[in-house]
């Protein structure tokens, strides 16, 4: 297999966020990369960050692998956690670290799981319905679009799609899997394109883009895994710490805005002349509103044209 390539996201953004509370800490600076993939930020933050660490956690065997082959160079300064980023406070804990100076959650699908046509993401090409991001799950697409009833088959369209005719695709789905399961991609995108009126065709890109996205979603319960990863971070960061969130798609993006809103906003009455401590916000916004990549850089990594960029930093134990 050709090693795939990978252009981390608004690294130099990330970096400067980051650069103050690594800074702070010092030799004790621990950076978390809670979404390894080919390990393109990591690599950034050992070069950037002289005297932190980096603990690296992916749920893919693979990209385990080939990022831990990657940053071998910087010997015990990289630790490589086979893990889903929701249990990101035992994997701190299991390397030695009390708390931490950085997160970054770089949400979605990795470029190299787009790029290995075998495992199913890009409906660009055919490839069998798998859209595991660890080979050893228990639910494929394959399994979604051939066991799910209509209607939770649409749920799951319409809800992590956003896709406005998720009822009439899996109707179709339905009928037609009665003659034949799903296997392959190709027949699924021809599926959806044929469900989709032609009007609502011409804009929006390839129509079956949002359908993937969604048995993506569905197979590996990614927002019920963010949900519970993005407060956990919080919990790990030390004064001073700071948690980076690039999201690609609104889901994620509205999960990471309210997280962030609960932490950041007192609890105290508005008109209360004076906030008690125990009221007051330990988090503070390091973003106003979400952050979009530049021109330049959407030109150079396309990657980055959907990203949104949302920051943190704690204020108080």
């Amino acid at each position: 297999m050709t090693t795939p390539t990978h252009v981390p996201v608004a690294l130099e953004r990330v970096l400067a966020l980051l650069a103050p509370a690594v800074e702070a800490a010092g030799d004790r600076a621990v950076v978390v990369d809670t979404t390894l993939g080919l390990g393109g930020h990591s690599e950034a933050f050992l070069q950037t960050f002289e005297r932190a660490r980096v603990i690296g956690i992916d749920r893919d065997p693979t990209a385990l692998r080939l990022s831990s082959e990657r940053l071998a160079p910087f010997g015990d300064r990289f630790t490589a956690a086979e893990a889903v980023y929701d249990d990101i406070a035992d994997v701190v804990a299991g390397a030695g670290v009390r708390s931490v100076a950085g997160v970054l959650f770089d949400l979605g699908v990795s470029s190299m799981q787009l790029d290995e046509a075998e495992r199913g993401f890009a409906y660009a090409q055919d490839a069998p319905l798998d859209m595991r991001m660890d080979a050893s799950g228990p639910l494929t697409a394959a399994d979604v679009l051939n066991e799910y009833d209509a209607r939770d088959l649409a749920r799951v369209l319409r809800v992590y799609g956003e896709e406005k005719f998720a009822k009439r695709i899996a109707d179709n789905v339905v009928r037609a899997r009665a003659t034949e399961p799903f296997t392959r991609s190709a027949r699924l995108v021809e599926l959806v394109r044929d469900s989709i009126p032609q009007a609502a065709r011409r804009t929006g890109g390839n129509p079956a883009k949002r359908t993937f996205q969604a048995l993506r979603i569905e197979v590996n319960d990614e927002l019920r895994v963010y949900e519970r990863a993005l407060p956990a971070s919080l919990d790990v960061l030390g004064v001073g710490g700071r948690v980076v969130v690039l999201s690609y798609h609104s889901l994620e993006d509205r999960i990471t805005k309210r997280g962030f809103a609960q932490v950041t906003t007192s609890t105290a009455p508005r008109d209360l002349p004076i906030v008690p401590e125990d009221q007051r916000p330990r988090f503070r916004l390091l973003t106003r509103g979400a952050e979009v990549a530049s021109p330049e850089e959407i030109e150079s990594n396309p990657r980055a044209a959907s990203v949104r960029l949302r920051a943190v930093e704690r204020t108080a134990a």
